[in-house]
Protein backbone atom coordinates (compact mmCIF):
# COMPACT_ATOMS: atom_id res chain seq x y z
CA UNK A 1 0.00 0.00 0.00
CA UNK A 2 1.40 3.51 -0.99
CA UNK A 3 2.09 6.00 1.80
CA UNK A 4 1.01 9.40 1.18
CA UNK A 5 4.12 11.86 0.89
CA UNK A 6 4.15 14.19 3.80
CA UNK A 7 6.60 17.41 4.44
CA UNK A 8 9.23 16.83 6.79
CA UNK A 9 11.12 19.68 8.79
CA UNK A 10 13.98 18.60 10.83
CA UNK A 11 13.03 18.72 15.08
CA UNK A 12 9.87 19.42 15.13
CA UNK A 13 6.18 17.31 13.24
CA UNK A 14 4.91 19.26 10.14
CA UNK A 15 1.87 21.42 10.43
CA UNK A 16 -1.20 19.11 10.81
CA UNK A 17 -4.16 20.89 9.49
CA UNK A 18 -8.10 19.76 10.30
CA UNK A 19 -11.32 20.32 8.42
CA UNK A 20 -14.61 19.20 10.98
CA UNK A 21 -17.64 18.24 9.11
CA UNK A 22 -20.67 18.08 10.94
CA UNK A 23 -18.58 19.89 13.87
CA UNK A 24 -21.61 21.76 15.67
CA UNK A 25 -20.36 24.11 18.53
CA UNK A 26 -16.67 22.83 18.29
CA UNK A 27 -16.38 19.81 21.01
CA UNK A 28 -13.66 17.99 18.96
CA UNK A 29 -11.98 20.70 17.27
CA UNK A 30 -11.60 22.64 20.28
CA UNK A 31 -10.07 19.56 21.85
CA UNK A 32 -7.71 18.96 18.50
CA UNK A 33 -6.46 22.82 18.65
CA UNK A 34 -5.71 22.16 22.65
CA UNK A 35 -3.26 19.84 21.37
CA UNK A 36 -1.53 21.80 18.67
CA UNK A 37 -3.80 20.94 15.87
CA UNK A 38 -4.62 24.10 13.58
CA UNK A 39 -8.10 23.77 12.71
CA UNK A 40 -8.81 25.54 9.84
CA UNK A 41 -13.12 25.36 8.83
CA UNK A 42 -15.78 23.49 10.16
CA UNK A 43 -19.19 22.51 8.51
CA UNK A 44 -22.51 22.16 10.06
CA UNK A 45 -26.17 22.19 9.07
CA UNK A 46 -26.92 24.27 12.20
CA UNK A 47 -26.57 27.52 11.58
CA UNK A 48 -26.86 28.69 15.19
CA UNK A 49 -23.49 26.65 16.35
CA UNK A 50 -21.93 29.36 14.12
CA UNK A 51 -20.67 31.82 17.28
CA UNK A 52 -19.49 29.33 19.59
CA UNK A 53 -17.25 27.43 16.89
CA UNK A 54 -15.76 30.64 15.04
CA UNK A 55 -14.97 32.46 18.36
CA UNK A 56 -13.92 29.41 20.54
CA UNK A 57 -11.53 27.61 17.55
CA UNK A 58 -10.39 30.81 15.93
CA UNK A 59 -11.98 28.97 12.49
CA UNK A 60 -14.29 29.51 9.47
CA UNK A 61 -17.77 28.22 10.10
CA UNK A 62 -20.20 27.15 7.05
CA UNK A 63 -23.21 25.95 7.21
CA UNK A 64 -23.89 23.96 4.23
CA UNK A 65 -25.89 20.44 4.55
CA UNK A 66 -23.11 17.38 4.00
CA UNK A 67 -25.09 16.41 1.15
CA UNK A 68 -24.19 19.58 -1.07
CA UNK A 69 -20.53 20.23 0.05
CA UNK A 70 -17.79 19.19 -2.64
CA UNK A 71 -14.18 18.55 -2.56
CA UNK A 72 -13.80 22.41 -4.00
CA UNK A 73 -15.41 23.61 -0.53
CA UNK A 74 -12.97 21.91 1.40
CA UNK A 75 -9.35 21.94 -0.23
CA UNK A 76 -8.75 25.44 -0.67
CA UNK A 77 -7.95 25.35 3.86
CA UNK A 78 -5.94 22.80 3.19
CA UNK A 79 -2.07 24.14 3.31
CA UNK A 80 0.00 22.59 0.64
CA UNK A 81 2.64 20.78 2.62
CA UNK A 82 0.40 19.72 5.29
CA UNK A 83 -0.82 16.87 6.88
CA UNK A 84 -4.60 17.11 5.81
CA UNK A 85 -6.98 15.29 8.36
CA UNK A 86 -10.59 15.27 7.86
CA UNK A 87 -12.60 14.95 10.88
CA UNK A 88 -16.52 14.33 11.54
CA UNK A 89 -19.01 12.69 13.53
CA UNK A 90 -22.04 12.17 11.66
CA UNK A 91 -25.63 12.87 13.54
CA UNK A 92 -25.90 9.57 15.97
CA UNK A 93 -29.70 9.26 16.21
CA UNK A 94 -30.02 6.71 13.07
CA UNK A 95 -27.29 5.01 15.03
CA UNK A 96 -28.45 4.09 18.57
CA UNK A 97 -29.54 1.24 19.67
CA UNK A 98 -32.91 1.72 19.38
CA UNK A 99 -32.59 2.49 15.21
CA UNK A 100 -30.37 -0.98 15.01
CA UNK A 101 -33.28 -2.90 16.28
CA UNK A 102 -34.90 -2.72 12.78
CA UNK A 103 -33.52 -5.35 11.02
CA UNK A 104 -34.92 -3.60 7.74
CA UNK A 105 -33.30 -0.68 7.11
CA UNK A 106 -32.95 1.61 4.72
CA UNK A 107 -29.62 3.21 3.81
CA UNK A 108 -30.85 6.15 3.09
CA UNK A 109 -31.45 7.04 6.76
CA UNK A 110 -27.75 6.80 6.85
CA UNK A 111 -26.54 8.78 3.91
CA UNK A 112 -24.58 11.27 6.08
CA UNK A 113 -21.57 8.57 6.93
CA UNK A 114 -21.83 8.04 3.06
CA UNK A 115 -21.57 11.49 2.28
CA UNK A 116 -18.82 11.32 4.26
CA UNK A 117 -17.14 8.85 2.96
CA UNK A 118 -17.81 10.49 -0.81
CA UNK A 119 -16.19 13.36 0.36
CA UNK A 120 -12.79 11.31 1.64
CA UNK A 121 -12.76 10.03 -1.41
CA UNK A 122 -12.65 13.20 -3.39
CA UNK A 123 -10.40 14.59 -0.80
CA UNK A 124 -7.88 12.05 -0.36
CA UNK A 125 -6.42 13.28 3.13
CA UNK A 126 -3.56 11.85 4.80
CA UNK A 127 -5.89 11.24 8.31
CA UNK A 128 -9.74 10.11 8.46
CA UNK A 129 -11.33 10.29 12.22
CA UNK A 130 -14.67 9.47 13.11
CA UNK A 131 -16.61 9.07 16.09
CA UNK A 132 -20.17 7.77 16.69
CA UNK A 133 -22.29 5.32 19.29
CA UNK A 134 -21.07 2.04 19.58
CA UNK A 135 -24.30 0.67 17.66
CA UNK A 136 -23.05 1.95 14.70
CA UNK A 137 -20.51 -1.36 15.19
CA UNK A 138 -23.31 -3.89 14.40
CA UNK A 139 -24.26 -6.68 12.01
CA UNK A 140 -20.14 -5.94 11.20
CA UNK A 141 -19.29 -5.87 7.45
CA UNK A 142 -23.23 -6.08 6.97
CA UNK A 143 -23.49 -2.64 8.33
CA UNK A 144 -22.84 1.23 7.65
CA UNK A 145 -19.86 1.24 9.36
CA UNK A 146 -18.66 -1.68 7.31
CA UNK A 147 -19.45 0.40 4.24
CA UNK A 148 -16.99 2.76 5.47
CA UNK A 149 -14.19 0.93 6.27
CA UNK A 150 -14.57 -0.92 2.68
CA UNK A 151 -14.49 2.50 1.38
CA UNK A 152 -11.50 3.82 3.03
CA UNK A 153 -9.29 0.71 2.73
CA UNK A 154 -10.14 0.63 -1.42
CA UNK A 155 -8.93 4.06 -1.12
CA UNK A 156 -5.22 3.00 0.22
CA UNK A 157 -5.98 3.52 4.04
CA UNK A 158 -5.00 1.98 6.83
CA UNK A 159 -7.54 1.44 9.06
CA UNK A 160 -8.44 1.00 12.92
CA UNK A 161 -11.40 1.35 15.46
CA UNK A 162 -12.89 0.61 18.98
CA UNK A 163 -15.51 1.46 21.38
CA UNK A 164 -13.96 3.51 23.95
CA UNK A 165 -15.08 3.98 27.68
CA UNK A 166 -15.01 7.34 28.35
CA UNK A 167 -13.90 7.35 32.24
CA UNK A 168 -10.35 5.29 31.01
CA UNK A 169 -9.57 8.64 29.31
CA UNK A 170 -10.25 10.97 31.96
CA UNK A 171 -13.87 12.16 30.73
CA UNK A 172 -16.12 11.87 33.91
CA UNK A 173 -18.86 10.68 32.27
CA UNK A 174 -20.03 6.74 31.77
CA UNK A 175 -20.45 7.31 27.80
CA UNK A 176 -19.45 4.60 25.13
CA UNK A 177 -17.93 6.46 22.20
CA UNK A 178 -16.67 4.44 18.55
CA UNK A 179 -13.60 5.91 17.35
CA UNK A 180 -12.17 5.18 13.97
CA UNK A 181 -8.43 6.43 12.91
CA UNK A 182 -7.34 6.21 9.11
CA UNK A 183 -4.50 7.04 7.56
CA UNK A 184 -2.45 6.61 4.38
CA UNK A 185 1.13 6.72 6.47
CA UNK A 186 0.81 3.61 7.70
CA UNK A 187 -0.70 1.68 11.16
CA UNK A 188 -2.59 3.72 13.11
CA UNK A 189 -4.12 3.56 16.81
CA UNK A 190 -6.03 5.53 19.59
CA UNK A 191 -3.09 5.98 22.20
CA UNK A 192 -3.71 3.61 25.94
CA UNK A 193 -6.31 4.33 28.33
CA UNK A 194 -4.80 7.44 30.80
CA UNK A 195 -6.88 6.08 33.73
CA UNK A 196 -7.97 2.89 35.52
CA UNK A 197 -11.20 2.46 37.60
CA UNK A 198 -9.53 3.80 40.56
CA UNK A 199 -8.61 7.27 39.64
CA UNK A 200 -11.73 7.89 37.42
CA UNK A 201 -12.86 11.54 37.37
CA UNK A 202 -15.60 11.63 39.51
CA UNK A 203 -18.71 14.00 39.84
CA UNK A 204 -17.27 15.62 43.46
CA UNK A 205 -14.17 16.21 41.25
CA UNK A 206 -15.89 17.99 38.56
CA UNK A 207 -19.00 20.12 40.23
CA UNK A 208 -18.34 19.59 43.99
CA UNK A 209 -17.18 23.13 44.45
CA UNK A 210 -19.53 25.16 41.84
CA UNK A 211 -22.46 27.72 44.17
CA UNK A 212 -25.86 25.71 45.30
CA UNK A 213 -28.68 26.30 43.69
CA UNK A 214 -32.06 26.04 44.20
CA UNK A 215 -34.68 24.32 41.32
CA UNK A 216 -35.14 27.22 38.86
CA UNK A 217 -32.20 29.35 39.81
CA UNK A 218 -29.40 30.94 37.73
CA UNK A 219 -25.99 31.87 39.42
CA UNK A 220 -25.54 35.38 39.39
CA UNK A 221 -21.99 34.96 38.44
CA UNK A 222 -22.17 32.28 36.26
CA UNK A 223 -25.35 32.45 33.89
CA UNK A 224 -24.57 29.15 32.09
CA UNK A 225 -25.01 27.87 35.92
CA UNK A 226 -28.85 27.33 35.75
CA UNK A 227 -31.04 24.69 36.09
CA UNK A 228 -34.75 23.68 35.42
CA UNK A 229 -37.72 24.66 37.78
CA UNK A 230 -39.77 21.96 38.88
CA UNK A 231 -43.40 21.30 39.71
CA UNK A 232 -44.62 20.51 43.51
CA UNK A 233 -45.52 17.37 42.39
CA UNK A 234 -41.94 16.85 40.60
CA UNK A 235 -40.22 18.61 43.88
CA UNK A 236 -41.87 16.25 46.19
CA UNK A 237 -40.59 13.66 44.21
CA UNK A 238 -37.38 15.04 43.80
CA UNK A 239 -36.95 15.34 47.80
CA UNK A 240 -38.40 11.48 47.92
CA UNK A 241 -35.43 10.25 45.90
CA UNK A 242 -32.75 8.85 48.08
CA UNK A 243 -28.21 9.18 47.35
CA UNK A 244 -27.97 7.27 44.75
CA UNK A 245 -31.77 6.22 44.01
CA UNK A 246 -34.31 6.85 41.44
CA UNK A 247 -38.48 6.83 40.93
CA UNK A 248 -38.11 2.82 42.50
CA UNK A 249 -37.69 4.75 45.65
CA UNK A 250 -41.16 6.89 45.79
CA UNK A 251 -44.18 5.67 47.58
CA UNK A 252 -46.78 4.67 45.37
CA UNK A 253 -48.64 7.70 45.25
CA UNK A 254 -45.76 9.75 43.40
CA UNK A 255 -45.30 7.38 40.55
CA UNK A 256 -45.60 8.11 37.28
CA UNK A 257 -48.69 5.37 35.35
CA UNK A 258 -45.69 4.12 32.62
CA UNK A 259 -43.38 3.04 36.07
CA UNK A 260 -46.27 0.92 36.68
CA UNK A 261 -46.49 -0.58 33.43
CA UNK A 262 -44.15 -3.55 32.70
CA UNK A 263 -42.44 -1.52 30.04
CA UNK A 264 -41.65 1.48 32.15
CA UNK A 265 -40.13 -0.58 35.15
CA UNK A 266 -37.48 -0.82 33.07
CA UNK A 267 -35.93 2.63 32.63
CA UNK A 268 -34.85 2.35 36.12
CA UNK A 269 -32.44 5.60 36.07
CA UNK A 270 -34.95 8.01 35.55
CA UNK A 271 -35.37 10.62 37.86
CA UNK A 272 -32.48 9.33 39.83
CA UNK A 273 -29.53 11.20 41.47
CA UNK A 274 -25.74 10.80 40.86
CA UNK A 275 -23.17 9.88 43.13
CA UNK A 276 -20.14 11.99 43.93
CA UNK A 277 -18.16 9.00 44.14
CA UNK A 278 -18.54 7.78 40.50
CA UNK A 279 -19.13 9.15 36.79
CA UNK A 280 -21.66 11.15 35.90
CA UNK A 281 -24.28 9.18 33.00
CA UNK A 282 -23.88 9.98 29.18
CA UNK A 283 -24.59 13.94 28.99
CA UNK A 284 -27.10 14.26 26.07
CA UNK A 285 -29.74 16.88 24.62
CA UNK A 286 -31.81 16.43 27.67
CA UNK A 287 -29.53 15.97 30.23
CA UNK A 288 -30.91 19.17 32.08
CA UNK A 289 -34.45 17.70 32.77
CA UNK A 290 -34.67 15.21 36.17
CA UNK A 291 -37.14 12.81 34.15
CA UNK A 292 -34.87 11.94 31.11
CA UNK A 293 -32.14 9.98 33.37
CA UNK A 294 -30.21 9.83 35.94
CA UNK A 295 -29.65 13.24 35.79
CA UNK A 296 -30.47 14.53 39.59
CA UNK A 297 -27.87 16.59 41.54
CA UNK A 298 -26.21 13.92 44.22
CA UNK A 299 -27.30 16.24 47.09
CA UNK A 300 -29.86 19.26 45.54
CA UNK A 301 -33.31 19.30 44.86
CA UNK A 302 -32.50 19.47 41.19
CA UNK A 303 -31.88 18.90 37.76
CA UNK A 304 -27.85 19.77 37.02
CA UNK A 305 -27.07 22.74 35.70
CA UNK A 306 -26.22 23.68 32.06
CA UNK A 307 -22.55 24.42 33.30
CA UNK A 308 -22.79 21.02 35.30
CA UNK A 309 -23.49 19.29 32.30
CA UNK A 310 -20.67 21.32 30.21
CA UNK A 311 -18.10 20.07 32.45
CA UNK A 312 -18.83 17.05 32.48
CA UNK A 313 -18.50 17.05 28.81
CA UNK A 314 -15.52 18.44 29.69
CA UNK A 315 -15.55 22.06 28.32
CA UNK A 316 -13.45 24.40 30.30
CA UNK A 317 -15.53 27.22 31.86
CA UNK A 318 -13.86 29.84 29.13
CA UNK A 319 -15.79 28.08 26.84
CA UNK A 320 -18.28 30.99 25.00
CA UNK A 321 -21.45 29.41 24.19
CA UNK A 322 -23.59 32.27 23.13
CA UNK A 323 -22.38 35.77 22.49
CA UNK A 324 -24.34 37.65 24.92
CA UNK A 325 -24.24 35.63 28.50
CA UNK A 326 -26.88 37.42 29.86
CA UNK A 327 -29.35 35.82 27.67
CA UNK A 328 -28.19 31.91 28.08
CA UNK A 329 -31.40 29.70 26.70
CA UNK A 330 -31.28 26.58 28.84
CA UNK A 331 -32.60 24.56 25.98
CA UNK A 332 -30.39 25.48 23.66
CA UNK A 333 -27.82 25.01 25.33
CA UNK A 334 -28.57 21.59 26.62
CA UNK A 335 -28.58 20.47 22.73
CA UNK A 336 -25.26 22.15 22.46
CA UNK A 337 -23.17 20.75 24.92
CA UNK A 338 -25.58 16.84 24.57
CA UNK A 339 -24.57 16.96 21.16
CA UNK A 340 -20.66 17.53 21.54
CA UNK A 341 -17.88 15.50 21.38
CA UNK A 342 -16.50 16.04 24.66
CA UNK A 343 -13.25 18.47 23.99
CA UNK A 344 -11.12 15.58 26.38
CA UNK A 345 -11.83 13.39 23.54
CA UNK A 346 -10.89 15.51 20.84
CA UNK A 347 -7.22 15.97 23.13
CA UNK A 348 -7.20 11.80 22.71
CA UNK A 349 -7.50 11.70 19.28
CA UNK A 350 -5.22 14.55 18.58
CA UNK A 351 -2.82 12.85 20.66
CA UNK A 352 -2.97 9.50 18.89
CA UNK A 353 -2.44 11.55 15.45
CA UNK A 354 0.55 13.20 16.86
CA UNK A 355 2.25 9.58 17.91
CA UNK A 356 1.52 8.44 14.63
CA UNK A 357 3.05 10.77 12.40
CA UNK A 358 6.32 11.01 14.85
CA UNK A 359 6.70 7.01 13.92
CA UNK A 360 5.90 7.40 10.08
CA UNK A 361 8.21 10.32 9.94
Amino acid sequence: MPKSKIHKRRGKLPSIEVVDLFCGIGGLSYGMKSKGLKIKAGFDLDWTCLYAYEVNNEAKFISKDIRTVQKEDILPFYSKKAIKVLAGCAPCQPFSSYAFKNKNKDKKKYSLLYEFGRLVKDIQPDIVTMENVPAIASFKLQSVLGDFVRTLELEGYYVSYQVVYCPDYGIPQTRKRLVLLASKLGEIELIPPTHRKDNYVTVRDVISNLPPLQAGEVCPSDKLHRCRALSDLNMRRMEATPYGGSWRDWPEELLLKCHKKKGGKSFGSVYGRMTWEEPAPTMTTLCTGIGNGRFGHPVQNRAISAREAALFQTFPTSYKFFPNEQEVYLTKASRYIGNAVPPRLGEVIAESIKKHIRSHK
